[in-house]
């Protein structure tokens, strides 16, 4: 095996594994940009929930201060 044959061996070992660590890092950008989504949906879940308990806390110190004048 000549020197050519030997480069032009490395030059397609170099090819095959940059073609290789591409798809890959294709594979993780798409991974990404789904768990990207996925976080988006579960804030805006978590923010609707934190609402909700914030309305439910006024709702239950309006019932405490219903029951409290009531009392007296």
């Amino acid at each position: 095996m000549d020197n050519l044959e030997i480069l032009n061996e490395k030059v397609s070992q170099v090819l095959q594994q940059y073609n290789s660590l591409k798809s890959e890092n294709e594979m993780i950008r798409n991974e990404l940009i789904t768990l990207k989504a996925e976080k988006e949906i579960k804030d805006q879940e978590i923010e609707k929930l934190s609402d909700a308990n914030t309305m439910k806390d006024l709702e239950i110190e309006e019932i405490v201060n219903k029951i409290e004048s009531i009392l007296g």
